[in-house]
């Protein structure tokens, strides 16, 4: 029953969540999975710098985070050559993205994304009102010729790029990147998702400009880090624009533990250098796998491999439902015709020998 006593706005909306958890599926089937490969996790766990660090930090507990994450802040502008008034932490990217939208986005306002990418985004967007244009991908990246030219025809506030993407694991040059920032029309302000960022090549990442007012960069400790379950992230842009966030965030938002394992993973960049190798080989054998089977993996820049199943969603879906009877979790693009894909997210060693073992079983399953 609609409660009248809420806003318009929050009467039209359904109640929604963009992901079911894989607790939730499990609990739905009975027992746990045998491989979780579906939520683009880190199996391996963050630094162990970062778990000692959390560790001494649950006896301080009992007091707030530190509203302005100053240390981590302060850290995060050292690594990167940035000013600490540049940089705005929050509860992942998926807090900062709402809070984004929260700032820019009025009811109505024009924002563009790709059909088929990331979600979260979509339902914030429609959470405070906007109005949402898509453009559809080209081939299996996104298009920012097409992404530009629909912000510039709706007028949009906004205009969101994922580099490298999700859910396709392909990523576009620096070059590529840098000239969709700067064909960003007046009034309109660009998001690049950039939270798979650490397992991309160098020559993806164009340079940090923090003079530019067109461009937020939002990066994560929840993929190379390890850390998801944390919720930590953190926004790069002009120093207007990062300091707007203190306006409306939530300044107790990201918790004392999580800072502290945040700075200690930050600290730690040989044990993230391990995880990139660790990750490289886990995708290197996910592709492996697909071609035995007679899929066809997809190029990818993140810590999963999309797999084209060769036919339609309703095959891929078929195969995903197969993979889960087996104890297989797994997740696939939501939208044709991206949709005839599965994706599968670098686990434990011992994680893909089961997925290797599996997936023969299930394609057989599903005939």
């Amino acid at each position: 029953m609609t409660d009248l006593r809420q806003t318009p706005l929050a009467q039209s909306l359904p109640a929604t969540v963009p992901f079911v958890a894989p607790e939730r599926m499990e609990e739905l089937r009975g027992e746990p999975f045998a491989a979780r490969m579906g939520a683009n996790e880190l199996p391996f766990g963050p630094s162990p710098k970062a778990i000692e660090a959390m560790q001494e930090s649950v006896t301080g507990i009992w007091k707030y985070g530190e509203p302005e994450n100053r240390d981590l802040r302060l850290a995060l502008a050292a690594h990167h050559g940035v000013a600490p008034e540049e940089i705005t932490v929050g509860e992942g990217i998926d807090g900062l993205l709402g809070n984004l939208v929260r700032l820019y986005v009025g009811q109505g306002d024009a924002v563009v994304t790709s059909a088929g990418s990331y979600p979260t985004f979509n339902y914030h967007v429609a959470g405070f009102g906007g109005a949402l244009h898509t453009v559809p991908y080209k081939g299996e990246h996104e298009d920012p010729e097409a992404l530009i030219a629909k912000a510039t025809e709706v007028g949009a506030k906004l205009v969101y790029l994922s580099n490298p993407n999700n859910p396709m694991g392909s990523v576009h040059s620096a070059d590529t990147v840098q000239n969709m920032i700067d064909a960003v029309p007046d009034g309109c302000l660009m998001i690049l998702d950039e939270a798979y960022t650490e397992f991309a090549p160098d020559s993806t990442h164009p340079a940090l400009d923090t003079s530019s007012k067109k461009v937020i960069r939002f990066r994560t400790f929840s993929k190379a880090y390890g850390m998801a379950g944390a919720r930590v992230g953190y926004g790069i842009a002009h120093r207007d624009i990062a300091q707007s966030f203190d306006k409306i965030r939530n300044h107790f938002g990201v918790n004392r533990v999580a800072q502290a394992g945040a700075l200690a993973a930050l600290g730690d960049q040989s044990y993230l250098a391990q995880t990139l190798e660790c990750v490289r080989e886990g995708r290197e054998k996910i592709g492996q796998i697909a071609q035995q089977n007679g899929f066809s993996p997809l190029p990818s820049a993140t810590n999963f491999v999309t797999m084209d199943c060769g036919r339609d969603g309703d095959y891929a879906r078929a195969i995903l439902k197969a993979l889960d009877a087996r104890g297989v979790f797994v997740r696939m693009p939501g939208m044709a015709p991206l949709d005839r894909c599965i994706r599968v997210s670098v686990g434990l060693p011992q994680e893909i020998e089961i997925f290797a073992e599996t997936l023969p079983k299930a394609i057989a399953d599903v005939g």
